[in-house]
């Protein structure tokens, strides 16, 4: 009985040493093997591709057999293609299975919504490919940009046939109008104004056209030098002295004297002009206009700001976003009726930009609006030459209320008469 009891003691005890060497050898095993975790480093891939991914402008995800994330570059995760590990977005999840069953390379465009769930959709173009036998490779390329100029360029070719239609259009009525006519000279000279008037606003058209393909990049200047604001100033008045004496409207001036900007003339001149004619054409008769130049200290080097102000119909926040584009009217028909294209503050925006300088407007419905540009300033003049303030009757900073319009009533005006147009 003893040795039966012994016998079996025994056995046990050898079992339960198999079982633990069995249990030993098997903790070692999964020691050693990989984890899920260790799966999303670099040695999950083939030699050489997390290189190249990491030089890829697209958003690039390698997945592997379960669908998890082996390798996301920061750009997937920044357009939110990434969460906690797995591909949030379910199109692409399910090219991603195709492509793994059957090896063929899919591509898709999607609009995915933005991650903070405000604005226009990212669209996105995705291409999945096999990446050996075990991982697929997704690349996103983010198109929204491409896409909005795109839409841009549309309109844009869309518009300028519409524009160049309209005076070609009427030049072809008025032709033949002239030759049925040729009996009637009080006819053929009525036509024949009209003809030039159409002629003269399809130059017009043209010319701005020509204007804004060579500032419309942006691009820093090359040949730019000291400017006077001074002598920009007295050249926007000109141009508009005309338009400004039909409508008895004044042209004010102020601020101070002998500041110069860095640029092209031939460019600031025509923004500035742009500006004091849009000023002009939108103001009521028998008011006033007033231009004002001051320094405006600022961290990177003074600028220069020029500030255009009317007493005109204003401008409504809807519109005060979409003023800056090309084409862009606030009143179409009061706009065609003055000869405008469209294109004049287009043109001063990407002036300001190319000089590394902007422009902005405040406006308010029945207040009239300020169009104010701001430049870099060029190199002071040397000592001995100091700015003087310039009489007028639309004044500096301090003239500015909280509004940041300037005043136009002449209450604040000093008593030296300010540079008239009648």
């Amino acid at each position: 009985m003893d040795a039966a009891v012994a016998a079996a003691a025994a056995i046990a005890g050898l079992c339960t040493g198999v079982i633990a060497v069995l249990a030993f050898r098997w903790s070692e095993r999964e020691q050693a093997r990989p984890t899920r975790t260790s799966l999303h480093t670099d040695a999950v891939l083939p030699p050489g591709v997390d290189t190249v991914l990491s030089v890829l402008r697209s958003s690039a995800v390698v997945l592997d057999e379960d669908d998890a994330v082996v390798k996301a570059s920061s750009a997937a995760y920044a357009l939110g293609l990434v969460r906690g590990g797995r591909l949030a977005v379910d199109p692409m999840l399910a090219m991603a299975r195709d492509t793994r069953r059957d090896g063929e390379i899919r591509q898709v465009e999607l609009d995915l919504p933005r991650r903070s769930g405000r604005g226009e959709a990212l669209a996105v173009s995705a291409r999945v490919a096999p990446l050996g036998s075990r991982l697929v490779l997704l690349l996103v390329e983010d198109m929204t940009e491409a896409r909005r100029i795109e839409a841009v360029r549309r309109d844009f070719v869309a518009n300028v046939s519409h524009e160049l239609k309209t005076p070609v259009g009427a030049l072809s009525l008025l032709s033949e109008a002239v030759m049925d006519a040729a009996d009637d000279p009080e006819a053929v000279e009525r036509f024949a104004g009209r003809m030039q008037g159409e002629a003269t606003r399809l130059t017009s058209l043209v010319q701005e056209l020509i204007d804004l393909s060579r500032v419309q990049n942006d691009d820093p200047l090359e040949d730019a030098e000291p400017v006077r604001a001074d002598e920009l100033v007295g050249e926007a008045i000109e141009r508009c002295r005309q338009q400004a004496g039909a409508k008895q409207i004044t042209i004010a001036t102020g601020g101070t004297a002998g500041l110069r900007v860095w640029g092209n003339r031939g460019q600031l001149a025509a923004a500035l002009g742009n500006l004091v004619e849009n000023a002009v054409n939108y103001s009521p008769a028998r008011t006033r206009v007033g231009i004002a130049a001051r320094r405006l200290p600022a961290p990177g080097g003074d600028l220069i700001e020029i500030a255009v102000t009317d007493q005109g119909i204003g401008i409504s926040e809807k519109d005060r976003e979409r003023v800056f584009e090309r084409f862009y009217r606030v009143d179409p028909a009061r706009s065609r009726a003055t000869g405008g294209t469209g294109l004049g503050l287009a043109i001063v925006k990407h002036v300001a930009a190319s000089h590394g300088g902007e422009v902005t407007v405040w406006s308010a419905e029945g207040q009239g609006s300020t169009f104010t540009l701001r430049l870099p300033e060029a190199a002071r003049p040397k000592a001995g030459r100091p700015d003087t303030g310039r009489s007028g009757a639309l004044i500096g900073p301090e003239d500015l209320d909280g509004e940041d319009r300037l005043r136009l009533d002449g209450t604040d005006a000093p008593d030296t008469a300010p540079e008239v147009i009648p």
